[in-house]
């Protein structure tokens, strides 16, 4: 394919309209939206000039202008609603976590590899252009042997017992909402752990409050990792080698800055400033063009294997803590 796909939203909610922004400021093709009704999909499609608008999931996977569904619904609803798109024979990114556990990721990697699409996790964070650099300049040896990652996502979110992010019936909990950034980078960096050690509590609701982890890797790598839904934190992360490090700067999973500063002088060796259009979130749009352009078949920056193994660790971590989401 030479010319550009032509998305279609699924889902309504927040994240989708931060997702449909970033197209629109980066002259991306929106061109249908689908919700649960006429008037939720009328509503979204007004606000951001997007032309087709199904009252249904089924009948924007039908659409035959749509070549590509991005999946913004509720974590419960992500596996379901990527394998509609896959049946449609449609591309899809499925906003993270990809799904709700490891098994349901493995469900869908098979669909996506057995019909021929492309499917993709929505990581943002991956196909950023700090990233890119971050990766570029491990890979030139600057840090020397990588050893240790020091990552948290704490934020300190709404305590309504009925918001999605307390709600177990919605996947709710820190880890899958906001673990899953530093586990991903955790696993970018030195492949899937070898073990998981996770210590947590758990919300009046059921679902995991904060969770620190311990990720041992191939190697002898170890990955540090905080998350906590009801207290801010510094939001940073540090990449330490054996000859310097990697200082990301608040907060580190968005398009920021970073420093790299050499391991016993402490010189400065590199500092990174880039700004970039809107929040940043087209980049994984593109990517999933580029991979079908280029009959990849997957990406090469984020593999769904390496989704599934995300998902693994998230489950294991909510195994060792105690959290159980209701079906499973």
């Amino acid at each position: 394919m030479s010319t550009p796909l032509r998305w279609g939203i699924l889902g309504t909610g927040g994240i989708a309209e931060m997702f449909v922004t970033d197209l629109r400021a980066t002259g991306i093709d929106i061109a249908a939206v689908g919700s649960r009704s006429q008037a939720s999909a009328d509503v979204f499609g007004a606000r951001f000039d997007i032309a087709a608008r199904h009252p249904s999931y089924e009948a924007l996977v039908a659409d035959p202008d749509v070549d590509a569904i991005y999946v913004a619904t509720p974590h419960p609803m992500h596996a379901e609603n990527a394998l509609l798109a896959i049946a449609a024979g449609k591309h899809v990114l499925i906003e993270k976590p990809f799904t709700l556990n490891a098994d349901e990721a493995a469900q869908v990697r098979e669909a996506a590899r057995n019909a021929g699409v492309v499917v993709l996790e929505a990581m943002w964070t991956r196909f950023l252009p700090a990233m890119v650099r971050i990766r570029e300049i491990i890979a030139a040896g600057t840090l020397g042997e990588v050893r240790t990652l020091i990552a948290d996502h704490d934020q300190l979110l709404p305590s309504d017992p009925q918001h999605r992010i307390n709600n177990p019936e919605l996947g709710g909990g820190a880890l899958l909402d906001l673990g899953v950034y530093p586990v991903s980078f955790a696993v970018d960096l030195f492949g899937a752990p070898t073990s998981v050690t996770a210590k947590g509590d758990k919300t009046a609701t059921g679902v995991d409050r904060q969770v620190a982890l311990i990720l041992e890797h191939d190697g002898g790598a170890i990955s540090v990792l905080h998350t906590a839904l009801d207290t801010q934190g510094a939001n940073t992360a540090t990449i330490v080698g054996t000859e310097a490090r990697i200082e990301i700067d608040s907060v580190w999973y968005t398009q920021t800055s970073f420093t790299v500063y050499a391991g016993t002088s402490g010189e400065v060796l590199e500092r990174y400033e880039e700004d970039v259009v809107s929040r940043g979130m087209q980049y994984q749009a593109w990517e999933l063009e580029r991979v079908v352009r280029d009959g990849r078949g997957e990406s090469d920056l984020l593999p769904v294997d390496e989704s599934v193994a995300v998902m693994a660790v998230l489950d294991e971590a909510r195994r060792q803590v105690g959290v159980v989401y209701p079906g499973e």
